[in-house]
């Protein structure tokens, strides 16, 4: 075996991944394939571990399996990704301010109709009357402005 050449299993219990994530890195292209020893064995470096620590950490972050491959990608052409990095976080920040929104927005509406369950009257209604109800008030509503 080669000076410092690791097997999945060594380098799965330093990164904290199990082999298992580590063959689907290797599958998807986000690691490199690694050297086989004589027997067959997947031989990785100690680089490899620093790549998968960065993996679970950008995972962490929202990055995306893709988007991490791009990142590692960069490095290895021999370019600083931070740019990069920075760009698709601030992405993801202004997406999830989007996405806040939408649920404050959705949960207020939500405990709008819980609010009103007790008061909805009785009517007859395709399914639930108090799903309709509301769906009744947003065309007054509209029809009033």
């Amino acid at each position: 075996m080669a000076h410092g050449a690791l097997k999945i299993g060594e380098v799965a219990e330093l990164a904290g991944v199990g082999p298992k994530a580590i063959r689907f890195y290797e599958g998807r292209g986000v690691i490199a394939p690694p050297a086989r020893g004589e027997n067959g064995y997947r031989l990785y470096s100690l680089d490899t571990v620093d790549v998968l620590r960065f993996i679970k950490q950008a995972q962490g972050l929202g990055l995306t399996l893709d988007e991490i491959k791009d990142i590692v990608a960069i490095r290895q052409g021999g370019r600083p990704p931070c740019a990069h990095v920075h760009a698709l976080l601030k992405q993801k920040a202004e997406e999830l301010e989007r996405k806040l929104d939408d649920l404050l927005r959705l949960q207020k509406r939500i405990r709008q109709s819980l609010a009103a369950w007790g008061r909805t009257a009785r009517r007859k209604a395709a399914v639930c009357p108090h799903i309709e109800q509301q769906a009744v008030g947003a065309s007054r509503r509209r029809a009033r402005e």
